[in-house]
């Protein structure tokens, strides 16, 4: 089985490796991080690399598509090469998975149309314009389309598939070799559950969460 996480330039690297450290895990899987070109692309601020080892036109039939989120996710929005890949390799996956804003990515490439789909709280209200239908739950199913919302929730995305392709012993053996087995010191992870100066504060900056523009706030 092969897992293709695809990578561009100012991607959220939680977005990437979360889906990794659990998908990559599975008995007999491959992984490959691609890109519109090999070598290394970096996060959002710049400060961490993952590399491409393979380019798009080297990975035409994976079984599991990863698409991240990022500020970066602007510049992807465009038809053209990276979304003909997208619909190309697509029409072979069995499952078509994205975190956070990768999700507006899918639906910029006509995947996410009549489907109920996720993505980060700040986002949600983009999924409408691109034919899909917005919710607010953390890990969406919609037939081989698993979308994940913001960033963390990737690792969720990620044991939910494992559970779904190899059943829920291999997935709760992944899930205790991680320890994953969260213990926030806040309960602020969601906007209906942060204290509303915080979810205020959050929206101002939601130009630079969402596209890396400093806004001064």
């Amino acid at each position: 089985m092969q897992i293709a996480i695809l990578l561009y330039d100012r991607f959220t690297a939680l977005d990437a490796i979360g889906p990794y450290d659990t998908l990559s895990r599975l008995p007999g899987a491959e992984t490959v991080f691609v890109g519109e070109r090999s070598g290394t692309y970096r996060n959002e601020v710049g400060s961490l690399g993952l590399v491409a080892d393979a380019t798009l036109s080297e990975v035409t039939a994976p079984d599991i598509l990863v698409v991240p989120g990022g500020p970066g996710q602007l510049a992807q929005m465009d038809d053209g090469p990276l979304h003909d890949w997208i619909r190309a390799v697509d029409a072979g996956t069995t499952w078509t998975t994205s975190v956070c804003t990768g999700s507006l990515i899918l639906g910029a490439a006509g995947l996410l149309k009549g489907r109920r789909a996720t993505s980060h709280w700040l986002a949600l209200d983009q999924l409408p314009a691109l034919g899909a239908e917005p919710t607010g739950e953390r890990v969406v199913f919609d037939g081989k389309y698993v979308t994940a919302a913001g960033v963390s929730s990737g690792i969720d995305m990620g044991l939910a598939l494992l559970g779904r392709i190899a059943g829920d012993t291999t997935a709760q053996a992944i899930q205790l070799g991680i320890e994953y087995d969260p213990q926030p010191p806040y309960d602020a992870g969601a906007p209906d559950k942060a204290p509303a100066e915080v979810v205020a504060l959050l929206r101002e900056r939601s130009r630079f969460l969402l596209t890396g523009e400093d806004t001064g706030a």
